[in-house]
């Protein structure tokens, strides 16, 4: 890496810093933790928080409007790294719960007179949030079994398979994964049951190495292959990647279709650009779309430091 690069990194937010002095500079916890805290004091995460409503949400609403709902705006807090005893995010928690927990165990949002089910991409969202913010309530135990109820014969998840879809969605899988993930994270003693569970998912993205069709090899989706930040509900192979890396997955050739893909997006400077993100309300950008980006940069090299290790 670069020493300019990590310098243009480390003049970024403090949601941008922490995770650099974490990922890529491996100081120690007392380090990266002191920055973190900043987060809620300063820069973007601040500015969010500063965004919550008096009832606890964001938006007026809970899932919608699309993207400053109490849903997404705490899915943004979560990828910045908000320190997890924050409680304005600890409130917010309590209302997934208190206005989501539906009677067979996952989360539903929705118009309970048209909607008779929980919905799992939504499910697996509120899980990743009450896990990575330690929410101490018991249902979420509750919430993570029906996630874990909705997979798939193929290994993956999809939204739909109420409907009668038999193919997982790469959008469902990614949220499912990430969710289990933190619980997994939160409660250790799970770890064993947890850690099959996501293997099956795991296989679901290698089949179709990350981003291509499994029956042709060709890309599924374009815009798979782009890389915004946040992503929202919407998979994309970064997303993917920068998830194997979080829970240090073992390194599978499958993989490598995407590592090629992320090497040549890089520009010469070193760096990669942020792609534009999906379209809806948003209070503010991140960043701006085909400049420079920070988040993107960070993701990719600690990605490919990752992948190299082995």
């Amino acid at each position: 890496m670069k020493t300019e690069i990590i310098f243009w990194l480390l003049e970024g937010d403090p949601s941008v810093r922490w995770q650099v002095q974490r990922d890529l500079l491996n100081q120690p916890p007392v380090k990266f933790e002191a920055e973190r805290k900043k987060i809620a004091k300063e820069g973007w995460g601040a500015r969010l928080l500063g965004l919550q409503d008096a009832d606890g949400k964001w938006g007026g609403g809970m899932y919608g409007p699309k993207f400053i709902s109490t849903t997404y705006t705490m899915l943004t807090l979560r990828l910045l790294g908000l320190p997890p005893n924050n409680p304005q995010a600890k409130r917010a928690c309590k209302l997934f719960l208190d206005e989501g927990f539906y009677t067979d165990g996952g989360i539903n949002l929705f118009s309970r007179a048209i909607w008779k089910h929980s919905e799992t991409c939504v499910t697996s969202m509120i899980l990743s949030l009450l896990a990575y913010f330690r929410y101490p309530d018991e249902r979420i135990h509750d919430v993570a079994e029906h996630v874990i109820g909705q997979q798939m014969s193929d290994g993956g998840w999809n939204c739909d398979s109420y409907k009668g879809a038999t193919h997982s969605s790469f959008h469902t899988t990614i949220s499912a994964l990430e969710g289990l993930y933190e619980y997994e994270c939160s409660f250790p003693e799970k770890k064993k049951k947890i850690n099959k569970i996501r293997a099956r998912g795991h296989e679901f993205l290698f089949a179709h190495r990350l981003y291509k069709s499994h029956r042709t090899g060709e890309v599924f989706d374009a815009k798979m292959t782009a890389m915004p930040f946040p992503p929202r509900w919407r998979y994309d192979f970064l997303r993917a990647l920068d998830y194997f890396r979080a829970c240090d997955a073992k390194k599978d050739e499958r993989m490598s279709d995407a590592i090629e893909l992320l090497k040549s997006k890089q520009k010469k400077d070193g760096v990669w650009p942020m792609n534009s993100s999906m379209s809806g309300r948003k209070y503010f950008d991140l960043e701006a779309a085909g400049q420079p980006s920070r988040w993107n940069t960070l993701r990719a090299l600690r990605v490919l430091g990752w992948w190299d290790k082995w």
